[in-house]
């Protein structure tokens, strides 16, 4: 599926749909789910249709059991950024100026004189 071309809203919503489906196949009403989750009915429909908070999601997920997918999800970074920086070995600082392959290259531009366009100018 390209995530990149769908709406934020459209994305939310096949979350919801999926969310909902794993509560069916965990064969829970929205009821049973709001009562073990400390939430209210109105909450899992919210989130079955897209809205809702993050804290509710977790909360939903926990019931559900599918904390498992989480790492499938947004899996844990294996090095941080400074580790990262530190072992990617040395960066360049500036350029050399110098080509190992020679480009075709523009000639220069020429420059045209400006010439006075009229007396008031023509003293500069």
């Amino acid at each position: 599926m390209d995530y990149y071309a769908m709406s934020d809203a459209a994305i939310c919503q096949m979350l919801g749909e999926r969310l909902k489906a794993l509560r069916l196949r965990k064969n829970k009403t929205q009821q049973a789910l709001a009562d073990d989750a400390q939430l209210s009915v109105g909450t899992i429909k919210a989130l079955e249709q897209g809205n809702g908070k993050l804290q509710n999601l977790v909360a939903v997920l926990r019931e559900l059991g599918a904390f498992d997918s989480l790492d499938a999800f947004l899996p844990e970074p294996r090095m941080s950024p400074i580790g990262l920086a530190q072992h990617s070995g040395a960066r360049r600082k500036q350029a050399t100026g110098k080509r190992k392959s020679p480009r075709a290259r523009k000639p220069p531009a020429t420059r045209q004189r400006r010439t006075p366009a009229g007396p008031d100018e023509a003293d500069w």
